[in-house]
């Protein structure tokens, strides 16, 4: 089992070593496939390629019949699960914070002849009031404040406003068959998020997790309490 001083480590080495190789790299257009899917991903959007989450997520949905299916992706990135949600027959709406990540969905579904409505919102402010029957969010959870647009992909501010804010909103998006996922690394304070969803009234039930490189990752289904 890790302890909290290996994971302190592993977030020091994180940020001083792998985010600033990443950022290096990233700082130009890159491509990146995935099965028959083909994007590209712009400089300061979370590459799909370089983290675990986004992966493990569309291995997951890859079970789920989303034919017919309305769909909510938050903090779409590339827009690559939304895509892939449309390829699978789900009425898909992409919606991210920032106004680049927006940009990039926009030409990532063009290039994919994916039909998928994309947003440019916080969270749930500019949503659509629809029924969805899916709401998959790969949120960020470091505990830091961003002070680019680009960080918002990772840190949730210093006291964990991203999720206040998340929580906060949900109930006026979620109707009784409203499935809602989340992905979670082991290296978040999943304590203090789970903390934040009972203040809500929402409890988080593990419904898959996936150990990769010493980093557990857990699949998260958000229920009302």
């Amino acid at each position: 089992m890790t302890s909290k001083k290996d994971k302190s480590i592993i977030r020091n080495f994180i940020f001083r070593i792998l985010y600033p190789l990443s950022e290096k790299y990233l700082s130009k257009e890159r491509n990146y496939r995935y099965k028959d899917i083909s994007i590209v991903v712009f400089p300061g959007v979370f590459h799909p390629g370089f983290y675990f989450s986004t992966k493990i997520l569309l291995r997951f949905i890859e079970g789920i019949d989303l034919k017919e299916k309305y769909i909510l992706e938050l903090g779409a990135g590339t827009g690559l699960i939304s895509i892939y949600a449309a390829k699978k027959g789900g009425f898909v709406t992409a919606s991210d914070i920032s106004e680049k990540a927006v940009q990039n969905i926009e030409k990532n579904t063009r290039m994919n002849d994916a039909n998928v409505e994309v947003i440019h919102s916080d969270l749930f402010d500019k949503t659509p009031q629809r029924r969805f029957d899916y709401i998959l969010i790969n949120p960020p959870y470091y505990q830091k404040s961003p002070s680019t647009e680009k960080e918002l992909a990772w840190l949730c501010g210093d006291d964990f406003q991203y999720f206040r804010r998340l929580f906060s909103q949900l109930g006026n998006h979620i109707l009784e068959n409203t499935t809602v996922f989340m992905i979670l690394s082991d290296e978040a304070n999943i304590g203090m998020i789970k903390s934040i969803a009972e203040d809500f009234r929402f409890k988080l039930d593990e419904t898959y997790h996936e150990k990769i490189w010493g980093e557990q990752n857990y699949i998260y289904s958000i229920k009302s309490l």
